[in-house]
């Protein structure tokens, strides 16, 4: 089970929905639009959140598509999943894209538009070698283990 974290946030509009979790036990908090929107076919937007968070040392903030919006109208998270470093104090912001190529979506002040999940990052500490350990993989990806089985 994972431990608990803080984060501070702080509102930089009075008249937005801080981010919240739609169920117990959710994994991403569902970040909301700050203001409305038309996103019109193949169009990519920044939307503003209307906050900033603290994130702690060692965490990062991945911002990812809500599975509905997705599916039913084809809209996603441009840069998925969105990256929030810990040292970043700057307004959260979802870059989303309209995949219809007929289609204009409207976001309405409030609406959820994204989720932010918090997840735990560890410092890497890069050794130079002239030989990796060998693997059954190897050098096999992009589509190496094929589509079935």
């Amino acid at each position: 089970m994972s431990e608990d974290i803080t984060l501070p946030i702080k509102a930089l509009r009075n008249d937005i929905e801080l981010p919240s979790y739609a169920y117990a036990g959710d994994a991403g908090l569902d970040l909301r639009s700050a203001e409305c929107y038309t996103i019109e076919p193949s169009q990519r937007v920044l939307i503003s959140t209307g906050f900033a968070i603290a994130l702690p040392s060692g965490y990062a903030g991945l911002v990812v598509p809500r599975s509905g919006l997705a599916v039913k109208h084809g809209i996603t998270v441009t840069n998925a999943p969105g990256l929030i470093d810990s040292g970043y104090r700057g307004e959260i912001k979802v870059s989303l894209l309209n995949t219809s190529t007929d289609s204009t979506f409207v976001i309405e002040k409030g609406d959820r538009i994204a989720q932010l999940v918090v997840v735990p990052v560890p410092q890497v500490n890069l050794v130079v070698c002239n030989e990796l350990t060998e693997t059954q993989r190897g050098e096999g990806g992009f589509g190496s283990s094929g589509v079935r089985a």
